[in-house]
C-alpha cells in the first residue's frame, strides 16, 4: 500500500527517479506493518520484548500464587516451561527474578499491566499470546483449576477482553494441548470434537470459515511477526509448538471432511 501512494508521490514531485525511490521506501513500510507494529522501531521493539519477559513471569508467578502457596510442583513446571522456551542465560535469570517477584505476597501486579498496556496492548497478538503463555502455564499439571481461572480472566479483563472471549480463549488453548505431535489424543474417539474447538469453530461451520480461523490462528503464532511485535525470539518455542498443535487439528478436520 505504502509503495504505491509513495511512489505516486515521487512521480508527482522528481518524475520517474522519484517514483522508484518512493516504490522501495514505501516496500520497506510494507514490510514492516506485515510483521507488526514493533518493527519499525527497533528501540521501541527491544523495549516491548523487555515489557513482554517482565510482564508474562511476573503473572506467572502471581498465578502459582493465586491459591495462597507455590509447591514445589509448580516450581518445576516454571523450570519445564523456561527450558522449553531455550531461553538465554540472562533471559532465564531474568525470567526467574520476575517470577520471584510476581509471587511475592505483597507485590502489586498493576504497574506491571499498566505498562505492558502502554507499551505492547496496541500491537496485534501480543496480549493473545501472552494469555496464551498463562493458559498453558495454568495447565501445565492437566488441570485448571477454580481459583486459577479466575486469575486468569482477571487478567483477561485487564487486557480488554470480555468475558466471552477468555473463555473461548481458554477453551481453544486447552484444546489444541491435545493435539501435540505423536499425542495419543490426536487419534481418540473425542480428537475431532477437539479439533473444532481448538480452531474456535464449530462442525457446522463451513470449510471456508474453517480455513479462516486456521490462517487467522496461523498468523498469530508466524514467528517473524511475533518477533516483530515485541516477543523475545527466544521465548518463541511455546508458540511455535502451539502452532504444530493447531496444524493437526486443522489437518484432522480437513481429513475428516474429505472422507
Amino acid at each position: 500500500m505504502f509503495k504505491y501512494i509513495l511512489a505516486a508521490l515521487g512521480f508527482y514531485l522528481w518524475g520517474i527517479f522519484g517514483a522508484i525511490l518512493g516504490y522501495f521506501i514505501g516496500g520497506s513500510f510494507d514490510r514492516a506493518r506485515a510483521l507488526g507494529l514493533g518493527a519499525v522501531n527497533p528501540l521501541g521493539n527491544a523495549q516491548r520484548q523487555a515489557i513482554f519477559l517482565e510482564t508474562t513471569f511476573v503473572l506467572m508467578g502471581k498465578l502459582a500464587k493465586a491459591d495462597g502457596r507455590i509447591s514445589q510442583e509448580e516450581i518445576d513446571h516454571v523450570e519445564d516451561f523456561i527450558q522449553k522456551m531455550g531461553m538465554t542465560p540472562l533471559h532465564r535469570q531474568q525470567a526467574i527474578e520476575q517470577f520471584k517477584r510476581g509471587a511475592a505476597a505483597d507485590f502489586d501486579i498493576e504497574p506491571v499491566l499498566k505498562q505492558f498496556m502502554s507499551s505492547c496492548g496496541q500491537t496485534l497478538h501480543l496480549k493473545q499470546v501472552m494469555m496464551m503463555y498463562l493458559i498453558v502455564m495454568a495447565a501445565a499439571d492437566g488441570l485448571v483449576d477454580d481459583t486459577e481461572q479466575d486469575f486468569l480472566r482477571t487478567i483477561a479483563s485487564r487486557l480488554g477482553y470480555q468475558d466471552y472471549e477468555f473463555q473461548q480463549m481458554l477453551e481453544m488453548v486447552l484444546n489444541q494441548s491435545h493435539f501435540r505431535q505423536g499425542g495419543s489424543q490426536a487419534t481418540s474417539s473425542s480428537a475431532l470434537a477437539d479439533a473444532y474447538k481448538a480452531l474456535g469453530v464449530s462442525d457446522t461451520d463451513s470449510d471456508a470459515v474453517i480455513k479462516r480461523a486456521y490462517r487467522k490462528l496461523m498468523s498469530q503464532y508466524h514467528p517473524d511477526k511475533l518477533m516483530g511485535q515485541g516477543v523475545p525470539e527466544d521465548m518463541l518455542a511455546v508458540a511455535t509448538e502451539q502452532a504444530k498443535e493447531i496444524q493437526i487439528a486443522y489437518d484432522l478436520i480437513k481429513k475428516h471432511r474429505e472422507s
